[in-house]
């Protein structure tokens, strides 16, 4: 893949760039962005509109079909070609309506004929070559769906929205596809120039772009130049963000009584400890990317109290830091193995397959850079292009009860949506 191996190899100095602070989660809130002028861009209503639609829409991780088709029925009214690319369950049955969103600029006569519903072949993206650029964000939400609301019915810059997926990542989808529109009423873009994707399952395993990904490698001999990925980076282009690994940790042990803790082995002793090693342990850092995290979610362990436990563990998701993102998971893997082994024998480590860090392109002008700490959809799209990371919001209230951002904060994305998308295109 066509990386960004570091600042210094894009030709700019580090200095160059101010990364935003890693805080911690808590204490989130939402600010307006003092961005675009004027203060009302004539998009204003139809970009809310929009918004609003998406939002007021339920689309929780595996049940995305029915802000599929709103969004559908949104862009054939605004001439588009779309096609549904069916995602199957977890079971495989593909039953349950899930879908990604695949959309094209009607190229008009010499397109192929659309009937409608969003059920169309990509037979049409044959007759032009495939377009260069892809615009992609994710439809799917976290639970529980939180309702729509706005806090004036004349909004202004300052003015707050709120609900499930304002900030993740419906708000990057909104003005993703108000730019797009603002871009073909200037006649800067037309068909054959971009893609839209717009998958399911981002929040859960990624498989919405796992298989559209897959789709376009079978279907298609070329690929895309570049990528423009929507999630909430609080308004700046991200140069990237970390890899992760999903870890348990496994403590064997001999059960016994509790009285008699020397004839037995305590699994969660031995558990407690190993886990101690691995928080103390230097598991990997970056200059940009900071120190590799271990989050421990889940320890279960023991029978009762007056038992000495015969196995325990836990379950930890570890944000990394180090790279490349082919192998460098891997090497905070055998930092891990080193610290438990260093405890006790009878302690394991089993990983689920993971990646190290995600670099993207951040060297576009006008733009403030950011990294970031949680996943994307950025490493399940393969192929040799150039990777773009912005949108509108905070994650810090993403995935929260309070999930919500400005009025400004969306029309700046819709602003800098059409830069990216100009700066991709070569038109900038």
């Amino acid at each position: 893949m066509r990386l960004l191996p570091s600042l210094l190899v894009a030709g700019i100095g580090a200095s160059a760039f101010v990364l935003a602070e890693q805080q911690p989660l808590g204490g989130a809130h939402v600010e307006a962005v003092n961005t675009h002028a004027p203060s009302t861009p004539s998009y204003r209503d139809d970009l809310l509109a929009l918004h609003k639609g998406l939002i007021e829409t339920s689309s929780q991780s595996g049940a995305e079909g029915n802000v599929g088709d709103w969004l559908i029925d949104y862009l054939h009214r605004r001439q588009y070609k779309t096609f549904k690319q069916q995602v199957a369950t977890r079971d495989n049955t593909g039953k349950n309506g899930r879908f990604n969103v695949i959309a094209w600029i009607d190229g008009g006569e010499d397109d192929e004929g659309d009937n409608g519903d969003g059920d169309d072949t990509l037979a049409a993206l044959t007759v032009h070559p495939l377009p260069p650029v892809l615009i992609t964000s994710h439809i799917d939400v976290v639970p529980p769906h939180i309702p729509y609301s706005i806090d004036d019915d004349t909004p202004t810059d300052s003015t707050v929205i709120h609900g499930r997926g304002s900030v993740d990542a419906k708000g990057s989808v909104a003005a993703q596809i108000t730019a797009l529109e603002e871009l073909r009423a200037q006649d800067v873009v037309g068909a054959g120039d971009v893609l839209l994707v717009y998958v399911v399952g981002e929040e859960d395993s990624g498989d919405g772009m796992k298989a559209f990904s897959e789709l376009f490698h079978s279907y298609f001999p070329t690929w895309f130049t570049a990528a423009i990925f929507g999630e909430p980076t609080d308004n700046k282009l991200a140069c990237g963000h970390k890899g992760i690994l999903g870890c348990t940790v496994s403590a064997t042990g001999k059960a016994g009584h509790s009285g008699y803790p020397w004839l037995g082995k305590s699994a969660n002793d031995a558990l407690v400890r190993g886990l101690v090693a691995l928080i103390d342990a230097d598991l990997g850092s970056s200059a940009i990317f900071g120190n590799t995290t271990v989050n421990l979610g889940l320890i279960s362990g023991g029978v009762a109290a007056n038992v000495i436990p015969a196995a325990a563990e836990a379950k930890m998701a570890v944000r990394v830091a180090l790279g490349p993102q082919a192998t460098g998971h891997d090497e905070v893997r055998s930092r891990m193995e080193a610290a438990l082994a260093s405890v006790d024998k009878d302690l394991t480590l089993s990983c689920s397959q993971g990646y190290g860090v995600v670099e993207c392109d951040c060297s576009v002008e006008g733009f403030a850079n950011i990294t970031v700490n949680y996943g994307t959809d950025v490493p399940n799209l393969a192929g040799d292009h150039t990777r773009y990371l912005y949108g509108p919001g905070d994650i810090l209230v993403a995935h929260g009860d309070k999930e919500a951002l400005t009025v400004a904060s969306l029309e700046k994305a819709v602003v800098d949506f059409q830069k990216l998308i100009k700066h991709a295109l070569k038109r900038d």
